[in-house]
């Protein structure tokens, strides 16, 4: 399970920089984008073995727009995306996965536990592999 390739997209420089300490510490190689924009063209070219995606950047609704992108590409609609955000408490209602809006594989509330993270990424990382063999 070690040296796995985890992309953080966030535009929160110190969340990105917590984060990816707490996943390297686990043994994971991070790969770190700050936008949508630069999320769009680090997952086909840096290959990562899941990713970690906020909704709130350029936009509101940024990681959502994303996350349906990804999902459209052959080379990346098979990577796990981990929904991690703040974006629960902005508004009056709950997001989760589906499969139109939100094509993601989890929905994580920030502030997440690094433990929390770390399962769930080792959990869609399991299934993935399982899916691939």
């Amino acid at each position: 399970m070690a040296g796995e390739k985890i992309l953080l997209v966030d535009d929160e420089e110190d969340f990105v920089e917590i984060v990816s300490a707490e996943l390297e510490a686990e043994g994971f190689e991070v790969v770190t984008a700050h936008s949508g924009e630069e999320a769009r063209e680090k997952a086909p070219s840096e290959k990562p073995d899941a990713i970690v995606l906020d909704v709130m950047m350029e936009t509101k609704t940024e990681g959502f727009k994303v996350a349906r992108e990804l999902r459209q590409r052959d080379d990346t609609k098979e990577i796990p995306l981990i929904m991690l955000t703040g974006v629960n408490q902005e508004y009056s209602f709950e997001f989760g996965p589906d499969s139109i809006w939100l094509p993601v594989d989890t929905f994580l509330e920030k502030p997440v536990d690094a433990d929390r993270l770390v399962g769930e990424l080792r959990t869609q990382l399991d299934k993935s592999s399982d899916n691939a063999e």
